[in-house]
């Protein structure tokens, strides 16, 4: 069920946003404000997913093994502010990126 749940979470930008993702991507240029306004909720997104992984391995394990994460709930708490943080930012570059809706 974590490894569904993980996969589904790092599906989810890419099917949501992908026009948006292509238009970025389509106007990529070594800009310092670019990367950040454009990449900035993507980034934040796989941030939170890499928060995650200790915990997606450390499910079913014994908490007194040496395998276990001592801070596993400190990092789940990153990934899903991070991972909600992402979300956030790319919902809004997103519908920047769509342009004005006609009337």
């Amino acid at each position: 069920m974590g490894a569904s749940g993980f996969l589904a979470a790092a599906c989810l930008p890419a099917v949501l946003w992908h026009r948006a993702i292509a238009k970025i991507a389509s106007d990529f240029h070594l800009d310092l404000e670019y990367l950040i306004t454009g990449w900035t909720g993507y980034v934040l997104i796989g941030l939170g997913l890499l928060f995650f992984v200790p915990v997606l391995f450390s499910i079913g394990r014994n908490p007194e093994s040496r395998l276990y994460p001592r801070s596993r709930n400190a990092y789940a708490g990153w990934g899903s502010v991070l991972y909600l943080l992402g979300i956030m930012i790319a919902s809004q570059v997103a519908q920047i990126a769509a342009g004005p809706s006609a009337p």
